[in-house]
C-alpha cells in the first residue's frame, strides 16, 4: 500500500549491520543508566526496603522516557529531513518524480522509511519499561501512555522534518529549519502555558503530555488520558504536515534548475565567424551575465562565503533563529529577575539551551559543507584540481565560520551579559565595583574560552568526519549524535549527582560504566577509518574532561550558587577539546591525499 520505497526500507533495514548492534547499544545504556540510579539513590551496601524501590523504580521509568522523548525526537526530525535532502543533492530525487509512483508513496515511504529504525528502537525499550513494573511505583497503563507519547511525538517532529526537505533544496537548510522549528514550537506551547491554556498544553507538548503520565491523579484519568489525547492530537499534526508535503511535492520540486532551449537551425552565433572573430567572442563569454567577479586566491572561501553553496534564501534560517534567540532571552532575563528570587544556576536557563542549539548548527554546517559536495558529484572535481590541503580545508572552515557567525555570537553575549549583571547583585555592599570586575572577570574568561573551544570542535569534528565517511547519512548521524550525545550526557549527570539521596562518593563507580560507554562511542566516531593514536586518546581524554568539569563545580555543594574555581575546569576542557580538534584537523592538512584517495607520489615518466 505504501510503495515500493518504504517496502525496501521494510526489507533492507534488518539487513544492516547496525540494525543488531543499535538495539543492543540502547539496552546496555539503559541496563548502565538504570544501575547508576539505583546507585545514587539506593546504593549496593545494604537492602532496599520497599518504599525505596518502589521510589527507585518511578524514578528510573521518569529517567528513561524523558530521555528517550528527547532523543527520538530529535533524531525523528534530522532521519526524516536528511532522508529526502540527500536524495536532492544526489540529484536522484527528480528520478522518483518522473516514475508512475503516487505522490503519497514518495512522501510517505521517504517518512515511514526513515522511521522505521526510530519505531524499532521504541518498541525494544517497551519491554524494559514493563520490567519496571516488578519494582512498583508504576502502573501498566503508564507504559502503554509512555510508548504512545514517545511515538506520536517522534513521527509528529519527522513528518516537520520531511515537510521542511521536501520544501528546501540543501541538506543543512533542512536540518537546521527542522531543529530551529522544533524549539520554536515547544516555546510556543509552553508559552501558551503560561498565558492560561495549561490544560490545551498537555494536548500540545510532548513534555507536558508525559508529566501528565508520571503523575496522574489518585483515582485515575476518569475520560481520555491526556497521553491519548496528546497522541490523537499528533496524528492530526501529522495528517496536516504530510498533506502539506503532498500538496507542494511536484509544485516545488524540481526547483532551481534552469531551462535549456534547444537552438533552432541557424541561430548558431558561431557558425558565420572566421577565427579570430570567434576567439574574440569566446573570450568575451563567461558563464553568468553581468559583471564579471573577482575570485579570491582561496577560491573554496570564496565559494563558501559569496556564493549561493548553501541554497536560496538562506534568511529564513536566520529568522527562525532570531524569534527562537527572542524567546530564550525573554525566558533567560524573566528567571533571572523573577520577583520569588533567582534559581539556583539561574545562568544556565539561558545560556545552557542556546549553547546547545548553537553547537547543533554549527556541527550541522560543518557537515553539510563536505557531504553536500560529494552527493553532488563536486568533491571530485575539487579533489581532481590543483587546490592544496590547507587552501581545502582552512577554506571549508572560514566558510563554516562565516555562515554560522550568527549562531557563534549569541552564546558569548550571553556570558557578558551575566557577568556584567553580577556586578550589581553581589550581596557584600563591602566590595567595591573594581572588586567586583575582578571576581566575575575569571568566571567570564573561562566561559567564552570553553565556549571558543567547543565550537572549534564542533567544525573540526564535521570535516573530520564527513570526509572520512563517504556515507552522508552516517557522517550526519555520527556528527549530530555525538554533540547531541555529548550535551545530553552532560546534563544526565548534571541530574545524577545532583540528586540529595546519596553523596557523590556512592555512585562513582556507576558513573565509570557511563565513561566507558561514553569513550568507546566517542572512539568510534572519531577513529573513523584512520589508525590514528592522538585520536584514541582524544577518545578517552573528551569524556574524561567533561566529567571532570561537572563534577568539579558540582560536587562541593550540588544546587547550590556556590561552584568551584572555574580556572581549573576551563583548563581540562579546553585542553581535552583543543587537542581533540588539532588531532582532527592535523591529519586532514598533511595527510589529506592519502586519506582521499589521491596521492602525492610522483608518476613515473
Amino acid at each position: 500500500m505504501l510503495g515500493p520505497i518504504f517496502t525496501r526500507e521494510l526489507v533492507t533495514v534488518p539487513r544492516r549491520k547496525s540494525h543488531f548492534g543499535v538495539r543492543v547499544a540502547q539496552l546496555g545504556l539503559l541496563t548502565i543508566l538504570g544501575v547508576t540510579a539505583w546507585q545514587a539513590m539506593v546504593g549496593f551496601d545494604r537492602d532496599a526496603t520497599l518504599g525505596e524501590t518502589a521510589r527507585f523504580g518511578t524514578m528510573l521509568f521518569q529517567v528513561v522516557v524523558f530521555v528517550q522523548l528527547l532523543l527520538l525526537v530529535f533524531f525523528a526530525a534530522l532521519t526524516a529531513a536528511g532522508a529526502v535532502s540527500q536524495e536532492k543533492d544526489r540529484r536522484t530525487f527528480i528520478l522518483l518524480l518522473i516514475t508512475d509512483m503516487r505522490d503519497y508513496e514518495i512522501v510517505l515511504g521517504k517518512l515511514l522509511g526513515a522511521l522505521l529504525p526510530i519505531t524499532v528502537l521504541m518498541l525494544t525499550a517497551i519491554p524494559f519499561l514493563a520490567l519496571l513494573l516488578l519494582l512498583g511505583g508504576i502502573d501498566p497503563p503508564q507504559v502503554l501512555q509512555a510508548g504512545a507519547v514517545v511515538l506520536a511525538s517522534a513521527y509528529a517532529a519527522g513528518s516537520l522534518g520531511g515537510l521542511i526537505a521536501l520544501w528546501r533544496d540543501k541538506t543543512f537548510q533542512a536540518l537546521a529549519l527542522s531543529t530551529l522549528l522544533l524549539v520554536l514550537y515547544e516555546c510556543l506551547v509552553v508559552g501558551l502555558g503560561s498565558l492560561g491554556g495549561e490544560s490545551l498544553r498537555t494536548y500540545l507538548d510532548p513534555v507536558a503530555a508525559m508529566r501528565s503520565v508520571l503523575q496522574p491523579p489518585p483515582g485515575g484519568w476518569t475520560g481520555l488520558p491526556p497521553a491519548y489525547g496528546f497522541a490523537l492530537a499528533m496524528l492530526g499534526w501529522c495528517v496536516v504536515l504530510n498533506g502539506v508535503g503532498l500538496w507542494g511535492l511536484r509544485r516545488w520540486n524540481p526547483s532551481g534548475e534552469a531551462i535549456m532551449q534547444r537552438e533552432g537551425p541557424g541561430e548558431d552565433p558561431e557558425a558565420d565567424m572566421d577565427a579570430e572573430q570567434l576567439a574574440a567572442f569566446r573570450a568575451q563569454a563567461h558563464a553568468a551575465p553581468g559583471a564579471l567577479r573577482p575570485v579570491w586566491k582561496n577560491f573554496i572561501a570564496w565559494r563558501e562565503i559569496r556564493t549561493r553553496a548553501y541554497g536560496r534564501r538562506p534568511l529564513l534560517i536566520k529568522i527562525a533563529f532570531a524569534v527562537v534567540l527572542a524567546l530564550i532571552t525573554y525566558f533567560a532575563v524573566s528567571t533571572v529577575y523573577q520577583p520569588g528570587g533567582r534559581p539556583a544556576f539561574a545562568a544556565a536557563y539561558g545560556l545552557v539551551p542556546l549553547t546547545v542549539l548553537c553547537l547543533l548548527l554549527v556541527a550541522a554546517q560543518a557537515v553539510t559543507s563536505i557531504t553536500s559536495e560529494r552527493d553532488g558529484g563536486m568533491l571530485d572535481l575539487l579533489l581532481a584540481s590543483d587546490v592544496s590541503p590547507p587552501e581545502f580545508v582552512f577554506g571549508k572552515t572560514l566558510g563554516v565560520l562565516y555562515n554560522t557567525k550568527e549562531f557563534l555570537i549569541p552564546p558569548i553575549l550571553f556570558a557578558i551579559f551575566y557577568a556584567v549583571e553580577g556586578l550589581f547583585t553581589k550581596t557584600d555592599p563591602g566590595l567595591g565595583i573594581f572588586d567586583r570586575l575582578a571576581t566575575n572577570a575569571a568566571p567570564l574568561l573561562a566561559v567564552v574560552g570553553s565556549l571558543v573551544v567547543l565550537f572549534a570542535f564542533a567544525i573540526a569534528l564535521g570535516l573530520h568526519v564527513s570526509l572520512r565517511l563517504t556515507s552522508s547519512r552516517l557522517a550526519i548521524g555520527h556528527v549530530l549524535g555525538t554533540v547531541f550525545f555529548l550535551c545530553v550526557g552532560t546534563l544526565l549527570c548534571i541530574y545524577l549527582i545532583s540528586l540529595p539521596q546519596q553523596s557523590f562518593a556512592n555512585q562513582w563507580v556507576s558513573f565509570i560504566g557511563f565513561l566507558a560507554v561514553g569513550i568507546g562511542g566517542f572512539w568510534w566516531v572519531l577513529r573513523a577509518d584512520s589508525g590514528s593514536n592522538a585520536l584514541t586518546a582524544a577518545a578517552v581524554a573528551c569524556p574524561l574532561a567533561m566529567f571532570y568539569t561537572v563534577t568539579n563545580i558540582l560536587i562541593a555543594k550540588p544546587g547550590t550558587d556556590e561552584s568551584a574555581d572555574p580556572l581549573v575546569p576551563f583548563l581540562a576542557l579546553s585542553t581535552a577539546f583543543g587537542f581533540t580538534t588539532f588531532a582532527m584537523i592535523f591529519p586532514l592538512v598533511t595527510e589529506f591525499d592519502v586519506a582521499l584517495g589521491r596521492t602525492t607520489a610522483p608518476m613515473d615518466e
